[in-house]
């Protein structure tokens, strides 16, 4: 007798992934498709490069990349790096020179991109600390609503730097066009309206479909207000870059591929399952660079992954690339079927997603977070999103990293010297404390650890701390425990030779304790080791305090 399959034994699992995908790709388009052509107005480019974007590198990465779900097209943060370099090299804004600008711009910065993964520097990823990238996406924020906000107003303004632009637009005030800003204030009352009710909803194109059929049905154009215009139609034709502009960009395409390949990281890190293998950063680099050069031989802007779009297809139900793959195609058919629509689109209308999706990057509550834990680290978040304000945002790139490497090399230079005790009735060495005042010392034993890895830039400091701590306590024994050093470096070497000396000079002993391999190796073709002989190097802190307690001058 034949027996027939039930219904979910019949459904193949790859059948129904499938279907996950193609829900998850045409959600995503609804986001990605108006906000990438927003995004090209931010760069000062045609909304039609904003389409190209969101189609030929979002195919090659979906081809190439290590993440499950990352969804490549162009992002704000890239769309006002390109806009301050594309600035700087088309001064007059012709729109000819702008698309082989943004051609060579965008063939760069997969360049270098390509080239970082050939020297394998996935490392990069983590180069910029958490407070200062939250500084830079802040100033990044503040400086795209300022850039927004006159064509909200319907008035026109001549960039000079945040600061300017800021009176500017307070000065051009009175002569806001009523009209467009009645129709940003109907496409921010709907992207809020849909984003607080519906999160990840289709707001972008409910916004801009309303706009447009508004546009149309009362001929906004006619009545004053600024339309996107003229769009080609069909799919993007090749474009060649121009080597000639190659040295002049590449400042800008610097700052742009490291951030490209930043956003890219953290987007992919946060939305992978814990059942997939961990993002490759080297692979990224290899698929963010391709998705960029061949995005820029055919016209498009320089690309990387998107938190809120690959947010999209996570919450759709996306499980692969292919729901990538099936957004790039409804950008292609947008681009062949729907571009005479697209010419009625306000350019208030975009201005307002704009703003609506880059205000997310201004998070007061992650200032504060980083104040109360460490002052320090809130200080580099106000410097990086200043340094943005104040320098445009290329420069304010430079100033987050060299806060970064300051950063860095403070924490370096000022490693720990922890004085150690053992808690009453209890074999528990740790540092001593206010918080544990009933911790016991050794009469004429002073136990001392330095944290971190040693060498020229913090000996000096150490040397000092620990200097003061034995003239403080005027020690028999000095016992350094260097179980938390993992490598000394040679300055730091001879300084520790020369504590030896002067410990001996001061009538107390020093002994070494809890060496870790490379450490002890150092340690042994100094001569150092010999020198102290068996009896003053020991395995860890308690042998130490044991071989203290057994000598006669101890008891």
């Amino acid at each position: 007798m034949n027996q027939h399959p039930t219904t979910a034994e019949a459904i193949d699992p790859g059948t129904s992934a499938l279907r996950f995908d193609i829900v998850a790709g045409l959600t995503a388009s609804a986001v990605v498709l108006p906000k990438a052509m927003a995004y090209a107005t931010v760069a000062g480019l045609p909304v039609a490069v904003g389409l190209y974007t969101a189609f030929i590198p979002m195919i090659i990465y979906a081809l190439l990349g290590s993440s499950r779900v990352l969804s490549v097209s162009t992002t704000t943060t890239l769309g006002i790096l390109a806009g301050t370099q594309l600035g700087l090299a088309v001064p007059d804004g012709d729109p000819g020179k702008l698309i082989t600008a943004v051609a060579s711009l965008t063939a760069l910065v997969g360049i270098l991109l390509t080239l970082a993964s050939l020297l394998r520097l996935g490392f990069v990823a983590n180069f910029i600390s958490t407070p200062v990238l939250i500084g830079f996406k802040a100033g990044i924020a503040l400086v795209i609503v300022l850039d927004q906000l006159p064509k909200l107003l319907g008035i026109h303004i001549t960039k000079q730097g945040f600061i300017r632009d800021l009176f500017s637009v307070a000065h051009h005030i009175p002569e806001t066009s009523l009209i467009t800003l009645a129709v940003a204030a109907m496409t921010l009352l709907v992207l809020f309206a849909m984003e607080r009710l519906w999160p990840h909803s289709p707001a972008p194109l409910v916004a801009v479909g309303g706009s447009i059929g508004a546009s149309w049905f009362f001929g906004l154009h006619a009545r004053g207000v600024s339309t996107v215009g003229l769009i080609p139609q069909g799919l993007p034709s090749l474009t060649l870059p121009d080597l000639a502009q190659i040295e002049q960009l590449v400042p800008g395409a610097l700052g742009i591929a490291l951030m490209s390949f930043t956003e890219s990281i953290a987007a992919g890190r946060a939305f992978a399952s814990s059942t997939e293998a961990p993002i490759n950063a080297n692979r990224e680099l290899i698929a963010l660079g391709a998705a960029n050069f061949g995005g820029a031989l055919f016209g498009a802007m320089s690309a990387g992954g998107g938190t809120t779009q690959t947010a999209v297809v996570c919450a759709a139900g996306g499980q692969s690339q292919k729901a990538s793959l099936v957004t790039a195609s409804m950008a292609g058919a947008t681009m062949l079927l729907l571009s005479p629509l697209l010419g009625l689109l306000p350019h208030a209308t975009l201005a307002a997603v704009v703003i609506v999706y880059s205000v997310g990057l201004f998070q007061p509550t992650e200032f504060l977070a980083i104040r109360k834990v460490r002052t320090m680290e809130f200080h580099w978040a106000i410097v990086a999103c200043l340094g943005v304000l104040f320098f445009g945002t290329l420069k304010g790139i430079v100033v987050a990293i060299i806060v970064s490497l300051l950063a860095l090399s403070s924490q370096l230079a000022h490693p720990h010297v922890y004085v150690i005790g053992r808690k009453r009735e209890a074999d528990v060495l740790r540092p001593l404390s206010p918080e544990h005042p009933d911790d016991e010392t050794f009469d004429g034993l002073l136990i001392v650890r330095p944290e971190g890895r040693l060498f020229f830039a913090n000996v000096q400091q150490i040397a000092e701390q620990i200097g003061a701590l034995v003239a403080k306590n005027k020690p028999q024994v000095l016992v350094l425990d260097m179980s938390r050093v993992p490598d000394i470096e040679y300055s730091a070497l001879q300084m520790l030779m020369e504590r030896e000396k002067r410990a001996t000079e001061q009538g107390a002993t020093l002994w070494l304790v809890g060496l870790n391999p490379s450490v002890l190796e150092v340690v042994r073709r100094s001569g150092l080791a010999d020198r102290l002989g068996r009896e003053r190097m020991m395995f860890n802190v308690r042998a130490a305090i044991k071989r203290y307690q057994a000598l006669p001058a101890a008891s």
